[in-house]
């Protein structure tokens, strides 16, 4: 048997989380073919270990574990042992967890899995501690059971790796299944409504996540079946967790998920998908309803973005972590005390009465601030003053120790954010998140495309192999940009990456799209699935992406393929309806998709009419400016449209149905809202 090379290898990797276990003494490898190799020919099995840098649980295992000499000891004689990070890999990741939800366990990280030289899983878990608690066995327990196992009882671990190959391979049917249509999906946003905390928001019980996919999907079905019910579950969840302890009241921008059912207490890691996402639903439900609370917490989260989340080059960092200082929310709370010491007495006691700071605290002693008690924003003259309150606790803030900051750029989350931005900038007005938009924009093409082909992640270099998410993420990203700057030079960047998933990720004899490209070398499976995860899947994003291509181009292949999408996944939707809300959007863009073609004379511009939609919800719609001398394509209802009266005229269509021409800008409001509704029955 070949010994293992010494050392840990993690400080020649560019992965902040990689890079935090590099003084380990466990001799860790990052993933790729030379780990695996190594593991082939020593013959051990493989300790594989995922996590993430804002992982509060992450830290505490490599505290407990994998920074004591003892149990790196341990590790190091029995296993070859690889560290991922799951954002620079998400398609290991997403492998590995698979295999653990097989083996009926809930899942979560860190992600602890042990696999045979050939990276076959076979037992594995989340988080052990060093010793007996929790219910859970002591880690070098663990390790030299799993060891033993391995050793003694092969045909046992060949019975496990036999039950979970077969387990992660993908199992639709290819086509089969039928397409959504207006009963089915009406009928959907009522029945959800049910899952809803009618006091809280959000899904019922605890922990509670933003769950912006599902909701998206409500206000989505609201809007085309005039469901009330949808419209206000998403109203009252956007609120809540607007004003919950989810939300930094000083900084700006939301956490991952609150622990508690109230919003209250938050798990403290802010991630640049969450944000996207929610400031992405709240533009939205703000065009329609025009909710202060929402203008100031996109603007505010969008100013956290630009002031903290900015790198070198101007794309989006990842994530800030939950801990500072060995604790987790350390950097966010407060004491009474200080906020009096800040503050001042009298200003001290209207800035505790509103945001719910107390002597003894809210949370473990300890204050978390929040406006649950009183969700309205109050009179003009006090949000100013409270406006300038915060400003000066956030100076004192910015004084402590910060917490951990993933600064590597990720495809995929950056496109989210992209389209994002483009459209906050497009309803509010402002140019400048749109310059921040196509600045991110750039360094994903540029930066992080090699041989015309995007890559992952990028920190100092790009590396790792894209997945069908960054694809589809960046051409959402390209659409928001088209539909904001009619700069058709986007769309042809959306149809270039639209090639490269067709090309190297197509499922063609299942249909889908796989999360890995077929040149993707060290992987023991390609996933292939439609389940949203806390992001949503490529597959749900493609769908909508290429409803809007299909008007875009005017290309009716577009539509076919997301039509194949649909179909190939139609079974899996039907027994996991919640986990599929992203396909479930698109297939409502598939079945009425929404184009507003502008007629412009030649001297004339789209201005004006493009100044009303933002007073009006229409999600994924396409906004197509059309000059004197320029054609629609055949298959588009507007074909042979005309400028009335030498005006700028807009026509709304919905499906194969046009609205009738309107030359004036109000009336273009009036015309998307009557033209997006279809009343059930």
């Amino acid at each position: 048997m070949q010994e293992q090379a010494p050392g840990n290898l993690l400080s020649r990797e560019t992965s902040p989380y990689l890079l935090q276990h590099q003084d380990n003494p466990v001799h860790w490898r990052a993933w790729g073919d030379a780990a695996l190799a190594e593991a082939r020919a020593t013959g051990k099995p493989i300790l594989l270990s995922v996590g993430y840098a804002a992982c509060h649980w992450c830290h505490v295992m490599a505290h407990e574990s994998f920074e004591d000499e003892a149990t790196a000891s341990v590790m190091n004689n029995l296993f070859i042992n690889i560290k991922v990070d799951r954002e620079e890999r998400p398609d290991v990741d997403a492998i590995y967890m698979g295999a653990l939800h097989a083996l009926g366990e809930q899942g979560g990280w860190p992600l602890t899995m042990f696999l045979t030289p050939d990276a076959e899983p076979f037992w594995g878990g989340t988080y052990f501690p060093k010793d007996d608690r929790f219910g859970r066995p002591a880690f070098v327990r663990v390790l030299n059971e799993v060891a033993r196992i391995y050793r003694e009882e092969p045909d046992k671990v060949r019975l496990n790796t036999t039950f979970l190959k077969d387990k992660l391979k993908p199992s639709q049917k290819p086509g089969s299944g039928a397409l959504p249509d207006d009963a089915v999906l009406s009928e959907l946003g009522s029945r959800m409504v049910r899952a809803i905390d009618p006091t809280h928001g959000g899904i019922r019980g605890a922990p509670k996540f933003p769950q912006a996919q599902f909701f998206g999907f409500m206000w989505r079905a609201g809007l085309r079946y005039g469901l009330p019910n949808p419209l206000d579950a998403v109203d009252l969840t956007l609120t809540q967790i607007a004003q919950g302890g989810i939300y930094d009241h000083l900084g700006g921008g939301f956490s991952r998920y609150s622990v508690d059912e109230r919003w209250l207490v938050p798990h403290f890691e802010k991630m640049l998908y969450d944000n996207a996402l929610l400031v992405e639903l709240m533009t939205e439900a703000w065009r329609e309803k025009k909710s202060p609370l929402y203008a100031k917490r996109i603007a505010e989260t969008i100013e956290w973005l630009v002031r903290e989340m900015v790198v070198e080059g101007r794309g989006f960092a990842a994530s800030l972590d939950a801990d500072s200082e060995g604790e987790e929310g350390k950097f966010y709370i407060w004491s009474l005390a200080e906020i009096e010491d800040v503050l001042g007495a009298d200003d001290a006691k209207l800035f505790a009465e509103i945001y719910d700071v107390t002597a003894s605290g809210n949370f473990e002693g300890h204050n978390i601030l929040n406006r649950l008690g009183s969700v309205e924003l109050r009179d003009d003259e006090t949000e100013r003053r409270l406006d300038e309150m915060r400003g000066r606790l956030l100076k004192r803030r910015d004084g402590r120790i910060r917490p951990g900051f993933d600064d590597k750029v990720l495809a995929d989350w950056n496109g989210l954010m992209i389209a994002a931005l483009a459209n906050a900038a497009d309803a509010f007005d402002r140019p400048e998140w749109l310059q921040a938009a196509e600045n991110a924009y750039e360094f994903v093409r540029i930066r992080m495309t090699q041989n015309d082909r995007l890559m992952h992640s990028h920190r100092g270099t790009a590396k790792a192999p894209a997945t069908s998410s960054d694809y589809a993420n960046m051409i959402k990203a390209a659409l928001a940009l088209a539909y904001v700057t009619g700069d058709m030079s986007y769309v042809e960047h959306a149809k270039a990456w639209l090639a490269i998933l067709d090309e190297h990720y197509w499922a063609a004899d299942l249909g889908g799209y796989y999360l890995a490209a077929d040149d993707t070398t060290d992987l023991i499976v390609r996933p292939l699935s439609a389940l949203d995860d806390a992001t949503p899947n490529a597959n749900g994003v493609m769908v909508a992406n290429l409803a809007a291509l299909s008007l875009w181009a005017g290309e009716d292949r577009y539509r076919a393929r997301a039509e194949e999408v649909l179909r190939a996944f139609h079974g899996a939707l039907i027994e996991n309806i919640v986990a599929h809300t992203g396909l479930l959007m698109g297939a409502l863009d598939l079945l009425a998709p929404a184009h507003i073609v502008l007629m412009l004379p030649k001297e004339g511009d789209a201005r004006e009419m493009r100044r009303a939609l933002k007073d009006v919800s229409l999600p994924g719609a396409v906004v197509q400016e059309i000059r004197g001398g320029e054609t629609l394509a055949e298959s588009s209802p507007a074909h042979g449209k005309t400028v009335i009266e030498g005006k700028p005229t807009a026509y709304v269509c919905i499906g194969p149905q046009c609205s009738a021409p309107v030359t004036d800008a109000a009336a273009l409001v009036e015309a998307v809202r009557s033209a997006r509704h279809m009343t059930r029955g």
